[in-house]
């Protein structure tokens, strides 16, 4: 049995057609108990968008995010119901971030899904304002990029969105500056640029036009406080309580992701591992390569999940795959 997990949900990007599709199918009275009442807090279609629908469905900022939550969400009490699971800590990269105070006991599942829900429509609405772009970049430090920033700022808003990794810095504003940033970081010797498939430029100051709006949402909701250690992707430093919870949130929308201090705060706390939560393998990516032999696991499919419960549960799981 492991233990001591630091659980890691993922953001937004790590949607896939089919992504819950499994784990309806083998668990179908938890995954239908949690997307029937996701569907109930959103008012969408999350069963049908989380199982069935296409990549295309699922795209737009506004049905990507809660399906996101969603399906992480599901494979949390998947591994709650089963095991009895408790992460020693946890933390979300951005959007991410709700499904960890939900798990944290800071928010309600429906509480966080109706803030998810409005928050990916209050920035779908920027992108229709503003032509926008993401990009990471590889193989140059964060600082050299943030210099980089500052040369392409006559051309546009263009800022460090999410400090992932030493050797992956992600950047967003307008799309002619951050096409510029790409070229300028490949000159210096960047080894790659790669455009983000997203709708928006997230955590950049062109996101600050709707903090206002959804301030208010943030303040109409419960903010409890954490029952377990809580590591916020906006300063990579422990969630003190619900209020610095509720203004986190806020922050978030227009503030860079700090993953590399997560990790580096994770790793001070002492957890016996890092263990991603949700559709896709990005988070436990990074964590293999920023905590070189820590033990590392992700839920991106049904074999990893069946090997999971596995190795949580005190007593063999009947069906359990091995890895």
């Amino acid at each position: 049995m492991i233990d001591n997990l630091f659980t890691m949900f993922p953001g937004q990007g790590s949607q896939r057609a089919g992504m819950a599709g499994h784990l309806l199918r083998d668990h179908p009275r938890t995954v239908g108990r949690v997307l029937a009442r996701a569907e109930e807090a959103t008012g969408l279609p999350l069963t049908e968008l989380c199982t069935t629908a296409p990549d295309a469905d699922l795209a737009p900022t506004e049905i990507a995010q809660p399906a996101i939550v969603a399906t992480s969400l599901a494979v949390y009490e998947v591994l709650r119901q089963e095991t009895g699971f408790r992460p020693g800590a946890v933390a979300g990269h951005s959007l991410g971030e709700y499904t960890a105070l939900i798990a944290a006991g800071v928010l309600e599942a429906g509480d966080a899904l109706r803030l998810v829900r409005r928050r990916g429509e209050l920035m779908a609405g920027v992108s229709r304002r503003v032509s926008g772009a993401m990009t990471a970049l590889m193989g140059l430090a964060p600082e050299r990029i943030e210099q980089l920033c500052a040369a392409a700022a006559p051309l546009g808003v263009v800022e460090v969105a999410n400090y992932n990794e030493a050797g992956q810095t992600v950047v967003s504003g307008q799309s002619e500056a951050v096409a510029e940033v790409s070229r300028l970081a490949l000159e210096a010797g960047a080894e790659r640029a790669v455009p983000l498939k997203v709708s928006a430029p997230f955590h950049c100051s062109l996101m600050s036009a709707v903090e206002d709006e959804f301030t208010a949402e943030l303040e109409r909701t419960t903010f409890s406080a954490p029952r377990l250690l809580v590591i916020s992707s906006v300063t990579g430093a422990a969630v003190r309580d619900g209020a610095h919870a509720r203004d986190l949130l806020r922050r978030q929308l227009a503030g860079p992701v700090r993953w590399v201090d997560v990790l580096a705060a994770a790793s001070v706390h002492g957890v016996g591992g890092y263990l991603e939560v949700g559709p896709g393998r990005v988070l436990s990516g990074f964590a293999n390569r920023c905590v070189p032999g820590a033990l590392v696991r992700s839920t991106n499919d049904e074999r990893r999940i069946n090997t999971l419960l596995r190795d949580l549960s005190p007593e063999p799981v009947a069906g359990a795959v091995a890895a």
